[in-house]
């Protein structure tokens, strides 16, 4: 009957754990900034509820992007109206990969945040692991979010975004036209935003459960254009095997248009709907990426100096160092005679400081004093 009553107590405590460590995250949307101030009640969603709202596709997006909570908040300025929504994601990849889905062709950068994108009506601002998608709204200028931006940099993750993106060529790169993906239906939105739709069913094929990225970005130069897509792999050897399996996967009609796979290390480039083959290859050289090896190993170069230098260098800094630890043991045992004549018995070798183990061999006892 104890025992009984123990184990449901432990249950019940187990409960309470549970529920403190699944406690929903903290609300983040400030009640004012700037000139903006709340016209309503933050609406707060997270664990079960979280996708109640979104379409189908939307929230498979998301949850691929790893949504954690999502805040939404109505605001006034004057006549003016502005609804605000924050997603918070379990890293910054997922925000990127949400933040290149919010954003399209025609967008013009706000310059607030780690990136940001707006044209009349909308706007979309990446911050860490947190992405802000603001509108629709009919005045908004960019400048007047450095508060909300402020107030939210300190609550946002520090890690860096995925350096897939780095490697994108800014020439001829269409703004807002960016997405990237680390999952099948992040991927499948981006193909289909970019008009690129019938290749979508090759995410399938670009491996990734093998830990693969995607970016894509449409390039308009003054004699052509196309879709740049970069495909990063963790090892060339996945990167080569996956080349394999996009290449038997590209339909008839795209290799007829000229899209080839190319690999470059763990780095696999497509250009699809390209002008020209010429067109899609100055558009792989921009590509800014690089591979390098280093060798650390140890070796002997002309600066260092000559063998016999080093060999005296190490005897005379031996013979140094054996000189002062002579000089030094002469001088401590000099001065610890010199105490003993001085001063008998009183600082070092004390008698009653010193013990000595006897056989009891004789009846004699010993006077430690006779040893010295």
């Amino acid at each position: 009957m104890r025992t009984r009553t123990l184990v449901c107590l432990l249950a019940v405590l187990l409960r309470v754990c549970a529920s403190v460590g699944a406690a929903e995250p903290t609300r983040l949307l400030p009640d004012q900034f700037g000139p903006w101030i709340s016209a309503s009640a933050v609406s707060f969603r997270s664990g079960p509820a979280l996708y109640q709202g979104f379409g189908e596709q939307q929230s498979a997006n998301l949850k691929e992007a790893g949504l954690r909570a999502f805040e939404e908040r109505s605001y006034k300025n004057g006549n003016d109206d502005l609804k605000v929504g924050l997603y918070s994601f379990k890293d910054s990849s997922g925000a990127f990969e949400s933040y290149t889905q919010s954003t399209a062709e025609g967008m013009q950068s706000g310059g607030i945040g780690d990136e940001s994108a707006f044209d009349s009506h909308n706007g979309a601002v990446l911050l860490g692991n947190l992405v802000i998608r603001l509108g629709p709204f009919s005045h908004l200028s960019p400048a007047t979010l450095s508060d909300l931006v402020t107030s939210l940099r300190p609550k946002a993750d520090k890690t860096p975004f995925p350096e897939l993106k780095s490697y994108l060529p800014e020439h001829w790169r269409v703004f807002g036209s960016e997405k990237y993906a680390f999952g099948p239906n992040g991927f499948r939105s981006a193909m289909s935003s970019l008009g690129q739709g019938d290749f979508s069913g090759l995410a399938k094929e670009v491996g990734f459960e093998s830990e693969a990225e995607a970016i894509l970005a449409r390039y308009q130069g003054e004699h052509g254009s196309g879709v740049l897509l970069l495909l990063e792999y963790p090892t060339p050897q996945l990167a080569e095997q996956h080349l394999r399996h996009l290449q038997q996967a590209l339909p008839a009609a795209a290799k007829k248009a000229g899209v080839t796979v190319e690999r470059k290390t763990s780095l696999l480039s497509l250009v699809f709907a390209p002008t020209s083959p010429l067109h899609a290859q100055a558009i792989r050289d921009e590509v800014n990426y690089e591979t390098q090896v280093t060798w650390n190993e140890s070796s002997h170069t002309a600066t260092d100096p000559p063998i016999v230098v080093i060999m005296v260098k190490i005897f005379l800094f031996t013979g140094l160092f054996l000189g002062v630890a002579t000089a030094v043991g002469i001088a401590f045992g000099g001065l610890r005679v010199i105490i003993k004549r001085l001063f008998p018995g009183k600082v070092f070798d004390r008698p009653q400081d010193i013990e000595v183990l006897q056989l009891g061999l004789s009846g004699k006892k010993i006077d430690p004093s006779d040893m010295y």
